[in-house]
């Protein structure tokens, strides 16, 4: 069978992208040939089986926004990746806009369109008046193209929940999966404690994207509570900055302790899980979240707010807290690191 998955970016950057990586992976493995239709990648996938076809955008980010958004004007580009992906037997959109380039091919060459929902954080989630409208009309965009699908798969019951309210689509519950050989309890955090001289000291991690809707603000606000009862306390945030004007209110905020590490690469994210003794996440909205399922693979317990699909995803080691309540968060981020 030929199989073709869309999405925006094929990103090392995105949780989005490595679920296409690993759907990849498995379909690949059971025999079929698979395209990746894309605007933007930095992964390749070493297999006869897996073809990547970049059909590019432009590489200033706030562009690629605007770009992305405005996606349905260009005809052009819309037309010419639906002939890309007319032989095959299905497709897989994996969010807006690649909804429209399956969509053309749906109407166009009778193509099985299937919408690969992962949600979007709302628009209260985020910080200033730009970003607000622009997560509003995503939105409705998103809707209006994936309604039109002939299948859907939500990757938590919350966002299958949310998906029928807005559009009226009934959709299977597939979760995202994790690589086990990759992410287990049998790794040595040695070498992330050493790189940034953290010795014994009890080390709290965060992993993901710095953006405004992830709660990282909270985090830090939490963790310096903490810090007045465990001083040696340490807090790893791990992930790349993709809003400039947040990164710099989380560092101003951030009194000692803190480590913004960056981007991470796929070796070395593993010994980061290995290095921590709590995994914590504020983040206010969350359709899934890959990192919190990581960080349980590999026998670290973590602490999140109770949204979304945080019950879904949790096991018995983790503990949820009301949203927003910083004072409850921080109690419980300091009695998980004194046991």
């Amino acid at each position: 069978m030929k199989i073709a998955l869309l999405t925006a970016t094929f990103s090392k950057f995105s949780g989005i992208d490595r679920v296409v990586e690993m759907q990849a992976k498995k379909l690949a493995s059971q025999g079929h040939k698979v395209l990746i239709l894309t605007l933007e990648s930095d992964l390749k996938l070493i297999k006869d089986s897996i073809k990547i076809i970049n059909l590019k955008m432009p590489k200033n980010i706030f562009w690629q926004r605007i770009y992305r958004l405005l996606f349905f004007l260009d005809f052009k580009k819309i037309n010419k990746a639906a002939e890309l992906v007319r032989d095959y037997d299905k497709i897989y959109s994996h969010q807006y806009p690649m909804n429209l380039i399956a969509l053309k091919a749906k109407n166009k060459f009778g193509a099985k369109y299937i919408y690969y929902n992962h949600g979007l954080a709302p628009a209260e989630t985020f910080n200033n008046l730009f970003e607000k409208i622009y997560i509003i009309i995503f939105r409705f965009l998103t809707n209006i193209t994936a309604k039109k699908a002939d299948q859907a798969i939500s990757i938590s019951k919350y966002l299958s929940k949310i998906l029928k309210k807005e559009t009226g689509l009934e959709s299977d519950i597939i979760y995202d999966t994790i690589d086990k050989k990759k992410f287990n309890e049998n790794l040595s955090g040695h070498k992330i404690r050493n790189k940034y001289n953290l010795n014994s000291n009890p080390i709290i991690l965060y992993v993901g994207r710095i953006s405004p809707h992830k709660g990282i603000h909270l985090l830090i606000k939490a963790f310096n509570k903490v810090l007045k009862k465990v001083p040696k306390a340490h807090l790893l945030i791990v992930g790349k900055e993709t809003f400039s004007g947040y990164s710099n209110k989380l560092k101003s905020l951030s009194k000692k302790n803190v480590h913004f590490t960056g981007y991470v690469s796929d070796s070395d994210l593993p010994l980061y899980y290995a290095a921590a003794d709590i995994y914590a996440s504020a983040s206010l909205w969350e359709g899934f979240n890959l990192p919190l399922l990581e960080a349980q693979t590999c026998g670290l317990p973590v602490i999140v707010f109770d949204i979304g699909p945080h019950s879904e995803v949790i096991d018995k080691n983790g503990i949820l807290v009301d949203k927003k309540n910083i004072p409850a968060f921080a109690k419980a981020l300091e009695i998980g690191i004194k046991k």
